[in-house]
């Protein structure tokens, strides 16, 4: 009876120790750094475990979901959308994601891939449903911040939080792109067209810039010419004035022989003819210079 009892007692020390491991076993939960656990009592959200460790209650208390916070990316999706201006393009997405609230996620949603997808598919025909074909080749920025935002305050419930959503390439059929490259060709010729005629223009009155300094410096010279010969003129009839006719057969002897010198020193000159009282004038501005002197 002795060793029944000792055997007895060492049988229930053994169980009990061994029923305490199981239920350390079971109550010690250490959470990964990028998981998070979702704890359910009898069917019913618990509590959602951290990242280290945590405990549970044995028996009663089970982990019934294991969620990764790490940032997801679903695959790049196509979808056709119809611009205001009636052109078909397809649109080309893609969306990053990560869940920060692993309890609305796990009893809100079942399929979250396919949910978030969707919802990015219709706000994209959206969007792209208010915009011309050119506003969405050159506003792709504005396109994305708006497809960012709204899906952001889609899948808010769901406990998601969306990181980042673009809009990768905006794809155009055939007919569409001939179409385009015509305008463009086209657009670019009116250019040219446009640059040339101003060119022409910008020629055309840069000549008569020029002409007009040209005779405005003609007439300057003119004027300065004239007043010259004005001067010269007040000053003989000055001279005629103080010393009489003497001054003015002077002044004709000398006009006379200046004359005479600008024919014989002309080029290819080699015969100088000569007026009758050429030598006259010689000897008259002689004697009136010498007169003077």
């Amino acid at each position: 009876m002795d060793i029944e009892q000792i055997v007895g007692g060492n049988g229930v020390i053994l169980a009990i120790a061994v029923f305490v491991i199981i239920c350390i076993y079971l109550g010690v939960r250490i959470v990964p750094q990028s998981q998070k656990y979702v704890v359910e009592r009898f069917g019913r959200l618990r509590a959602v475990l951290g990242p280290g460790i945590n405990f549970i209650v044995p028996f009663l208390d089970r982990v019934a979901h294991k969620i990764s916070v790490l940032e997801r990316q679903l695959p790049n999706a196509t979808q056709d959308a119809i611009t205001t201006d009636n052109v078909l393009v397809k649109v080309e997405t893609s969306v990053f994601y990560r869940i920060t609230e692993p309890e609305k996620t796990v009893y809100r949603i079942r399929d979250v891939d396919g949910a978030i997808a969707t919802t990015v598919a219709g706000i994209v025909r959206s969007e792209i449903g208010k915009m011309e074909l050119d506003q969405v080749q050159s506003n792709r920025a504005q396109l994305i911040s708006q497809v960012r935002e709204q899906v952001a305050a889609m899948v808010d419930d769901w406990g998601i939080e969306v990181t980042r959503a673009e809009v990768l390439d905006v794809n155009l059929d055939e007919a569409t792109r001939a179409a385009m490259l015509q305008q463009l060709n086209a657009e670019r010729a009116r250019r040219a067209q446009v640059t040339e005629a101003e060119g022409k223009k910008r020629s055309v009155e840069l000549a008569a810039d020029a002409d007009l300094y040209a005779a405005q410096q003609q007439a300057k010279a003119r004027r300065v010419t004239a007043e010259a010969e004005a001067f010269a003129t007040s000053v003989i009839a000055e001279a005629i004035q103080k010393n009489g006719l003497e001054a003015a057969q002077y002044q004709v002897a000398i006009r006379q022989v200046e004359a005479l010198e600008a024919v014989a020193t002309g080029d290819g000159k080699q015969t100088v003819i000569l007026p009758a009282n050429a030598l006259e004038a010689f000897g008259d501005a002689f004697r009136m210079f010498k007169g003077r002197s």
